[in-house]
């Protein structure tokens, strides 16, 4: 499944490059380096907040979707304007980069990312560091 010019690790990260938008466009933009612990059908990293305060992420597969934590990305009671998608951009350990669009499907107390190949490719370890553009 990889791209044409072996930038990309498939089509979808591809044409997904093209549309991502600019950090300086996105309501919410993250990036956080993670150390993964890998349970039967997750794996969870610990992420520090810039205020040093240790939130979770959760990855597992399943129907794609991604459920944002209040305090992480910075929303108030009720936020109006929260985008319906958001863009999960990683570079593998080949320097392959990796961008999944996902709809954003409610607030959780962790920031919780369901999506397949973001899930085994974690499992086997083969990033470290997400960006998470909205």
């Amino acid at each position: 499944m990889k791209g044409n010019n072996g930038l990309f690790f498939d089509k979808e990260s591809e044409m997904l490059s093209k549309e991502i938008p600019s950090s300086s466009l996105s309501k919410i933009k993250l990036a956080f380096s993670l150390d993964f612990d890998i349970g039967q059908s997750y794996v969870t990293s610990d992420i520090i907040d810039r205020d040093g305060v240790t939130r979770k992420l959760n990855i597992q597969g399943g129907q794609r979707g991604i459920k944002l934590q209040r305090d992480l990305c910075h929303l108030r009671e009720n936020d109006e304007g929260v985008p319906s998608h958001a863009y999960v951009k990683t570079t593998l350990r080949d320097s392959q980069i990796l961008i999944r669009k996902l709809p954003i499907t409610g607030i959780s107390d962790w920031l919780l990312i369901f999506e397949d190949d973001l899930f085994a490719l974690a499992v086997k370890e083969l990033y470290d560091e997400i960006e998470l553009l909205a």
